[in-house]
């Protein structure tokens, strides 16, 4: 097992399997509730972080990659500008199971955080 603290994780960039940029890891967005990580949350697009547009994506789809120091997401830049995303400035903090399916969906995971049966951890 290892562990990470969030703030280590944060920024760090995130790249497809060919190398190609793909954006950063802005925050993770936490389900109290439930005590899980409900999505990270990914900058891609725009100039000097001026348009950027935000994606949630399932912490199962991304690969950490210690040595050098990003993420891998095996998708393309075209499939990731069709990802469910939302804006900077208008975040989905309500529960959203419907939203959560999309994300997990569209990266090819199940979610099986919607069946948790076991106690939260936070």
């Amino acid at each position: 097992m290892q562990l990470l603290s969030a703030s280590t994780l944060t920024h760090d960039h995130v790249v497809n399997p060919k190398g190609e940029d793909l954006g950063r890891i802005e925050d993770f967005v936490l389900d109290l509730e439930n005590g899980w990580i409900s999505y990270a949350v990914l900058s891609f697009g725009g100039i000097l972080g001026i348009g950027d547009k935000y994606f949630a994506v399932p912490l199962e789809a991304l690969k950490l990659d210690p040595d050098n120091e990003h993420f891998i997401l095996d998708v393309t830049k075209e499939k990731l500008e069709n990802a469910p995303g939302f804006d900077k400035d208008n975040w989905p903090m309500s529960p959203n199971p419907t939203f959560l399916d999309e994300i997990y969906s569209f990266y090819g995971i199940e979610n099986v955080r919607r069946t948790r049966t076991t106690e939260p951890v936070l």
